[in-house]
């Protein structure tokens, strides 16, 4: 399974994969505060982009931008000349826990079906007989 792995990784079909990989490992190289605020990157034209999560880590990567390009040459990836930093507008909407969703969303019931149907139209007799059945079992 292994060898199968990495024969699909050398070959030149999968050239995205590799420089992905590639750059998961330069950013690994970088010092903690500025790997803290990179939320992706990739290369395209020659151009190494980090997307970054805050302005204010576009500013520390500005300040830092020759030990960047230090760390680029020694890391070697191929065919990246320039390194550009930008924040995303997108703001990314936080992912709620299903126990917590289910603890909002859930009450306890205060009633406990005791009530009068005098509702004439059996059909909705009935919706209001299924209805106290259900606050019976909850």
């Amino acid at each position: 399974m292994n060898e199968i792995l990495c024969h699909l990784k050398n070959n030149p079909e999968f050239r995205k994969i590799n420089t992905q990989e590639t750059i998961q490992k330069f950013i690994e190289l970088l010092p903690m505060k500025l790997k803290k605020g990179i939320k992706f990157a990739y290369v395209k034209r020659q151009i190494l982009y980090f997307v970054l999560t805050h302005p204010v880590y576009k500013m520390e990567f500005e300040y830092n931008k020759s030990l960047i390009n230090a760390l680029l040459k020694k890391a070697n990836i191929a065919n990246v000349e320039e390194v550009k930093f930008f924040v995303t507008n997108k703001i990314e909407k936080k992912k709620k826990d299903k126990d917590k969703i289910n603890q909002e969303d859930s009450f306890k019931e205060r009633s406990y079906g005791i009530f009068q149907n005098n509702v004439k139209n059996e059909e909705l007799h009935e919706k209001m007989e299924e209805i106290r059945n259900i606050i019976k079992k909850s």
